[in-house]
């Protein structure tokens, strides 16, 4: 099958970085541009999102994961004509609670530069399928794209605020995904954000806990390529 040329900008999520999505890209079709958008370039969700559009196609397909998908949001809101199309994939509508504020603030302090190593193996565990929890090799994967971000990377992410980012004033087409089995990001917490965007198509992946990217990347490329194609 040919496909139409697109431009496709891949967003992480939180302490991820783009080998997030390595075998995910195995499954594009060639014709399609693949630029990834670190989490960087600003202090605020609006200011990384700001950056993205600055480096980023004039007209694209913006994807997020997860935090990601919170700046595929701001993105998709403050710039309208660049942003096409949006997926976002394992994300909430939801702002973090005090909790997880302290959580993030208690994880932080309890670390520094030179002992920050990545994300705990416990933590990361937690956020995979039941299938997938005891894999060494995925949890090495992971950890080592925080081990690689860093500590500094760290303290910007945790200190990203969550509310006021937009759903309702998204115009262009959107496509949400959830995990069947994700407990950082349950199908009900998911199926709100989809009921927040208008037009919202809302798409649910099995036999995949958070990490959809990882656990199920060609089951994900394919609900993306073919909703893109019926577009």
């Amino acid at each position: 099958m040919i496909y139409v040329p697109r431009s496709i900008l891949l967003i992480p999520g939180y302490m991820l970085d783009e080998k997030l999505w390595d075998e995910f890209e195995i499954y594009l079709p060639k014709e399609w541009s693949v630029l990834h958008g670190p989490l960087e370039g600003g202090k605020t969700i609006r200011e990384i999102a700001r950056h993205l559009a600055a480096i980023s196609p004039h007209k694209m397909t913006v994807i997020g994961f997860s935090l990601g998908g919170y700046i595929a949001r701001q993105l998709a809101a403050d710039f309208p004509d660049q942003v096409d199309s949006l997926v976002i994939i394992a994300s909430s509508l939801r702002e973090d609670t005090i909790h997880q504020i302290e959580a993030k603030r208690q994880l932080i302090q309890s670390l520094s530069a030179s002992n920050f190593k990545g994300l705990s193996s416990t933590s990361i565990a937690r956020s995979l399928h039941p299938c997938n929890a005891s894999k060494s090799e995925l949890i090495a994967h992971i950890k080592q794209m925080g081990n690689r971000l860093g500590y500094e990377a760290l303290v910007t992410q945790s200190a990203l605020r969550r509310e006021g980012v937009p759903a309702a004033m998204i115009q262009c087409p959107t496509l949400i995904i959830a995990g069947s089995d994700d407990s950082l990001r349950p199908f009900e917490e998911v199926k709100e954000l989809a009921e927040a965007i208008p037009g919202a198509l809302l798409k649910s992946i099995t036999d995949s806990g958070h990490m959809l990217p990882l656990e199920q990347p060609q089951k994900l490329a394919t609900v993306i390529i073919d909703w893109l194609m019926k577009k």
